[in-house]
């Protein structure tokens, strides 16, 4: 339940204290890293401009020029912005990891531990479903 506290008795329940001596008042560091190595997200970006270019090539027609840059700039710029936000203040100490510590140590999810193989699945296996699907949609474009 809350209740209303006038400002006397604010005073005598809040305690003011000072930074111990020594103490740094810098703010805290952030881990904005998602702990997946940089080739997987360069794999994602290059399946979903596969998929565009896969739509592009299928139906060459000049009106849908401006749409597919826009669409593809879209890619660029939401995982150039992702990346971005792994570099923002406060300072984000923590690197991706290379192929052999990902390899090595998987990833630690909310649902536990995966292998490296089994974080690679998930990561990009919406990607090659989408990209498959582009495919699949380029052949029967093609045959009929």
């Amino acid at each position: 339940m809350t209740q209303r506290l006038d400002k006397q008795r604010l005073r005598e329940l809040a305690i003011a204290v000072s930074l111990p001596t020594g103490a740094n008042p810098s703010p805290a560091t952030v881990d904005r890293g998602f702990g997946l190595p940089t080739g997987l997200y360069l794999a994602t970006v290059a399946l979903y401009l596969g998929f565009i270019g896969v739509m592009a090539a299928s139906f060459l027609n000049p009106e849908l020029a401006i749409p597919m840059v826009i669409f593809a700039g879209f890619v660029v710029f939401a995982f150039a912005l992702a990346g971005y936000w792994t570099r923002m203040k406060p300072a984000n100490d923590t690197a991706p990891p290379d192929w052999a510590q990902f390899r090595a140590r998987g990833i630690e999810t909310s649902s536990g531990r995966l292998t490296a193989g089994e974080a690679t699945v998930q990561v990009l296996l919406l990607p090659v479903l989408i990209l498959g699907w582009g495919l699949a949609v380029a052949v029967i474009v093609a045959l009929r």
